[in-house]
């Protein structure tokens, strides 16, 4: 197909393909000896742009079905970035942890893209949409009224297949091959230059990739533990096993309970919710039973963890919690990793911490923490729970008081006192993951509150610069204490629940003290130099 705007010796365009509307752009005027404006341009401009329009005018003359009927399409599908949207809830649905995770690593760089290539790019580079000529039928309705450089479709495309690559890399190949054909639609419809596409590609992967600096990605082997001196009891068809599962917790339903049911007939399993005294009805099957078993999140889980650890019983954990953050790090997946463990008895033991008279599997905190909790709390049966945390959050940075506390013999102002179980990476960023569930240590994390300590805080959260900011602070240690400095009882957040404390308590650990299912598959055992047969070993994990 000819170009009217390009071709100097024509007088007009009346090339006609079968089946296509002709061009009908204007004569071009150019005199004779005279250069065109786009190839006057000097150095590097002058090339891209003669590459650019030698691009459009090979794409505009082929003569394809598919381009005519699938791209402008495609395009549209991709507007405001409906396509990827639409695929994250594909993705979140299937329940995989790894594909929830790509779901939402996909959607914040798709954000971020966008922000970047639309709001601050755009503004100055101020180009001009191509004054292609392309065939009727694959020009779209609505011509774009933004500037052309870059495309904001090809950036969140590829903002977008960066994060679903980075965390399922199955679907990488898939993903790509769809985020680069919406760039292309947006060449073949004419209305972006192929360099635009392309920086909008470039700024799509940066915005996907700096996600890590934010988000660390989770690796997705186990965390180490240490294998006990006698295999835990085997129960392939629940013999001896007691099994509550609470109801009301995220992924946990009563049909949970009905395949449980018919996968361990022996069992005896308990339908609780979040009502109930979760606590009480296990203690009183203690007395009987051989294996404690618990099926919900990490609040469920780190309450059936104290009867355990009173009872001396093996814990058997079934993940079906909105986060399962315990059972992500202990290396158990789904159902079937929980069961596969417990028809072979292998176990391992893991450190648990104290606060106080309450036991914790994953963290325990007071200060901001506690405020938010306890503000989502109060709005997440009408909102729900991801709603209800992003308006929490809003509310406490408004509103919220630091907290006088005593820490560790030293008076401090604080916003935040966080202690882990066992050390959390990566550091200087929000606690992601343990290497390690038996390492003996409290990660302890603080954010003093000092001069504009949260304009600070929130400046260095975006910035990713946590760690080296003046009011963060975080160490190891084996035990802390904390009072309040005014005597008032201090409000203490344990597994992500709120409940009262004393006016001072001792955190610290119980190492090795829990005995907890985990499949063979997740890990390798090896004997740590000079120990004995009858010494505990380190487990580690195998390397996928």
């Amino acid at each position: 197909m000819c170009n009217a705007g390009q071709r100097a010796s024509l007088e007009g365009c009346e090339h006609r393909i079968p089946g296509r509307l002709p061009c009908t752009g204007p004569p071009a005027a150019v005199k004779t000896g005279e250069r065109p404006a786009s190839q006057s341009r000097p150095g590097v401009k002058g090339a891209i742009a003669a590459l650019d329009g030698a691009a459009l005018q090979r794409v505009a003359e082929n003569d394809s079905r598919l381009l005519d009927l699938v791209m402008p399409r495609l395009s549209r599908l991709a507007n405001h970035g409906l396509l990827w949207t639409g695929l994250a809830i594909g993705l979140w649905v299937t329940g995989d942890r790894w594909a929830r995770r790509a779901a939402w690593r996909g959607i914040g760089g798709l954000a971020a893209a966008s922000a970047a290539a639309n709001v601050a790019v755009k503004a100055v580079a101020a180009r001009d949409r191509p004054d292609a000529h392309v065939p009727a039928f694959r020009q779209l309705q609505r011509v774009p009224r933004t500037t052309s450089f870059p495309s904001g479709h090809a950036a969140s495309a590829a903002a977008f297949a960066t994060g679903v690559a980075l965390e399922k890399p199955s679907l990488a190949a898939p993903v790509i091959v769809l985020a680069v054909a919406v760039g292309a639609s947006r060449v073949v419809t004419g209305v972006h230059y192929p360099s635009d596409v392309l920086a909008g590609f470039a700024i799509g992967a940066a915005a996907g990739a700096a996600t890590l600096h934010w988000w660390p990605r989770r690796p997705p082997v186990p965390a180490a533990a240490v294998r006990p001196p006698r295999a835990a009891p085997s129960a392939p068809a629940g013999e001896g096993l007691v099994l509550a599962i609470n109801t009301s917790a995220g992924t946990a339903s009563a049909g949970l309970a009905r395949r449980l049911r018919a996968e361990l007939p022996q069992a005896v399993i308990i339908e609780t919710d979040a009502g109930q005294d979760l606590a009480g009805q296990l203690r009183r099957a203690a007395g009987w039973a051989r294996i404690l078993g618990v099926g919900g999140g990490d609040g469920t889980i780190s309450t059936a963890c104290a009867v355990a650890l009173e009872t001396g019983l093996p814990l058997l954990v079934i993940p079906a919690g909105t986060f399962n953050h315990f059972a992500a790090d202990l290396g158990v997946w789904s159902v079937e990793d929980a069961l596969a463990a417990l028809r072979v008895g292998e176990a391992v033991l893991v450190d648990v911490g104290v606060a106080g008279h309450r036991s914790f599997i994953n963290t325990s905190s007071t200060g901001i923490y506690v405020d938010l909790v306890q503000a989502r709390e109060r709005l997440e049966h009408a909102l729900g729970r991801r709603p209800a945390v992003i308006i929490a959050l809003a509310q406490v940075l408004r509103r919220a008081r630091p907290h006088e506390l005593i820490l560790n013999g030293r008076r401090r102002r604080l916003w935040l006192y966080f202690a882990g179980n066992c050390r959390y990476e990566p550091p200087g960023t929000a606690p992601a993951y343990r290497p390690d569930l038996s390492d003996g240590y409290l990660d302890i994390r603080v954010i003093d509150a000092g001069p504009l300590a949260r304009s600070r805080l929130v400046a260095a959260v975006l910035t990713g610069t946590l760690g080296r900011s003046r009011v963060y602070h975080a160490w190891q240690a084996t035990a802390a204490d904390i009072s309040s400095a005014d005597g008032a009882p201090v409000w203490l957040s344990v597994d992500g629940e709120v409940a009262t404390a004393e006016t001072g308590f001792r955190q610290g650990k119980r190492p090795h003290r829990l005995l907890v299912y985990r499949s063979a598959a997740a890990r390798s055992g090896r004997m740590p130099a000079g120990s004995s047969g009858s010494r505990p070993r380190r487990v580690m994990p195998l390397k996928a």
